[in-house]
């Protein structure tokens, strides 16, 4: 009789359900594990983990794939960085169900919403679809080298009943109700994962219109957790500024308990609402005490622009003399920029009116940080800050900004903590990654290209929370690998995965701890019609396994793509189905 497909080799395994680390080998039949212990058989292939850690794949609950699945069999980032599952379809936007007409519109909403460039996805979305159980027919066409899972998106579902007036937020009948109840509860029996909405006055289409879904009524909200009802699964995903926190949270309570099904909100500390992360702390920690199945997603570090010469935003940007420069290549902008006349100009420009959000955080020089050595320090010093520097040597600190900004031709980024940093450190942070009621998300992998790399987020809470942080409190590995693979994927109904043990999907990374190690963000080219997106790279993934297949070595892709389309939730293996 032939030994398994693949044995991972004396590894330190770190099981994905809390317990302590064990020296143990992984055995790998069929794509999946069918044994975890000492001295196991010899298999086909093995791969020696001495002295390594051994882990399931991170499962991101928190992405936005939705066009990357339907034209690369890649889900780079997040496959090249330990993810073996994710999640797409969330914060309402998305691209099914569409009607013939309204492509553009979902378009609009994507690139404004997530930053992904608008031609890209002229380009490269087929539109060889109508309900969203085409969509995932389209995507399932294609093979990727790691499982993903969609949403029902609130925006496209609204537009799709609702036309033009679902687009200009006027409020929907009882007829278009009933419409979108019946459409939720056919796409999560079609094998959507879960439906999403987004009521957030920052999200916005390209236009700079509200998404069609903020201040969406109560009963178009009821009418649509009836849906989920109706199919009997499902998960809702939450996005709201919150300002009602009464209204809003008792609405979230109330959907739930409609639905009878997990919903998820975002849940971030901004600088013009320092405590509301506490409030709504306290109305979660509630409603679970009550029963009911609410947790918050929170990233596990500051939501962190990158601002360059090659991205979306930068404090320049909104000066009257940059704009000339807005579609030159870099280093036609460079060179300009290298020009003294040219530089004070620009310095001494008060920035035009109508860039609201980069005037914002053009002055904030204390939050802006000059990325250097190929490392972004996410927990920086305030005293680092090139305000602080300015201040030090007597100068403004547009002129710092504007040397950190042509450093290496053009290429080099500033870090800005958006989110979560308002006291210039993560302790808050830290107590909400502490929360039993909050889950490791927000990665946001796929969208925010031009401006946003939070891809790497659970790579971080190893380096970071579990090895590197000296200006407080770690985490331990074994709790932390748990929040990043069995809680997320329980949380979406996924218990066939997170977890290394008999019977589950063999998604596993194999790691030097030692040597794990995030780069700094940089610039690719590569979405359709050439457009760009940032890129973030690690060393010390050693291996990459998905469904029993190796996917990377050492970041490389093998050319093995087992992944496939989640069609709804998955039962946990038949024989732990009781533990």
């Amino acid at each position: 009789m032939s030994g398994p497909d693949l044995v991972i080799r004396g590894g330190m395994v770190f099981d994905g359900t809390g317990a302590p680390a064990r020296v143990a080998d992984v055995a790998i039949q069929n794509g999946r594990i069918v044994a975890v212990g000492a001295d196991l058989p010899a298999g086909r292939e093995e791969i020696d983990a001495s002295g390594l850690m051994v882990t399931p794949g991170w499962v991101d609950i928190h992405t936005h794939y939705d066009g990357q699945i339907t034209w690369d069999s890649r889900m780079t980032p997040s496959s090249t960085l330990g993810a073996t599952t994710v999640v797409a379809g969330n914060c309402g936007v998305g691209f099914a169900p569409v009607r013939k007409g309204d492509e553009d519109t979902l378009i609009r909403l994507m690139e404004g919403v997530e930053d992904i460039p608008g031609a890209a996805l002229h380009e490269g979305l087929s539109w060889e679809w109508e309900s969203f159980d085409e969509y995932m027919g389209a995507v399932e066409k294609l093979p990727h080298d790691i499982d993903v899972a969609v949403q029902l998106p609130h925006g496209a579902l609204r537009v799709y009943v609702m036309g033009e007036r679902g687009a200009n937020r006027e409020p929907a009948t009882a007829e278009e109700n009933a419409r979108m109840r019946e459409l939720t509860r056919e796409a999560i029996q079609a094998g959507a994962l879960g439906f999403s909405t987004t009521r957030t006055m920052v999200h916005r289409t390209a236009d700079g219109d509200l998404t069609p879904t903020v201040g969406a009524a109560r009963a178009e909200m009821e009418a649509i957790a009836q849906g989920l009802a109706d199919a009997g699964s499902g998960v809702l995903q939450w996005v709201s500024d919150f300002q009602d926190m009464e209204g809003e949270f008792a609405l979230i309570r109330d959907l739930t308990r409609i639905a009878g099904q997990p919903l998820s909100f975002s849940m971030v500390q901004a600088d013009v609402i320092p405590d509301q992360w506490r409030e709504l702390t306290r109305r979660l920690n509630e409603a679970v005490d009550d029963g009911l199945p609410i947790k918050a997603q929170v990233a596990g570090r500051p939501v962190g622009l990158m601002l360059g010469l090659q991205g979306s935003a930068h404090p320049f940007i909104s000066r009257p003399s940059f704009e000339p420069l807005l579609d030159k290549p870099l280093a036609d902008k460079v060179a300009i920029m290298r020009d003294p006349e040219f530089r004070a100009r620009l310095i001494a420009e008060a920035p035009s009116k109508g860039h609201p959000f980069i005037n914002s955080l053009a002055g904030a020089y204390h939050k802006m940080y000059a990325v250097e050595n190929d490392h972004v320090d996410y927990e920086p010093d305030p005293s680092t800050s090139l305000g602080a520097k300015a201040k030090a040597l007597g100068v403004h600190p547009d002129e710092l900004i504007y040397d950190a900004l042509i450093a290496d031709e053009g290429r080099a980024f500033l870090f800005f903590p958006m989110h979560n940093y308002v006291e210039g450190n993560l302790d808050n942070v830290r107590a909400m990654l502490a929360n039993p009621n909050t889950l490791s998300g927000l990665s946001d992998g796929g969208a925010h290209v031009g401006a946003i790399c939070d891809v790497s987020l659970p790579t971080f809470m190893l380096t970071y929370w579990c090895r590197d942080r000296t200006r407080g409190p770690r985490f331990g590995l074994a709790e932390t690998i748990r929040g990043q693979t069995k809680d997320t994927a329980e949380a979406v109904g996924l218990h066939d995965r997170g977890v290394l043990a008999p019977g589950y999907l063999a998604d596993i990374n194999v790691i030097d701890f030692e040597r794990l190690r995030i780069k700094a963000p940089y610039m690719v080219y590569d979405l359709p019609t050439n457009a760009r997106r940032l890129m973030q790279d690690a060393v010390g993934y050693v291996a990459t396994i998905k469904s029993g297949e190796i996917i990377y070595r050492e970041g490389q892709p093998t050319g093995a793509l087992p992944g496939k389309l989640i069609r709804g939730r998955q039962a946990a293996p038949q024989a732990l189905a009781a533990e």
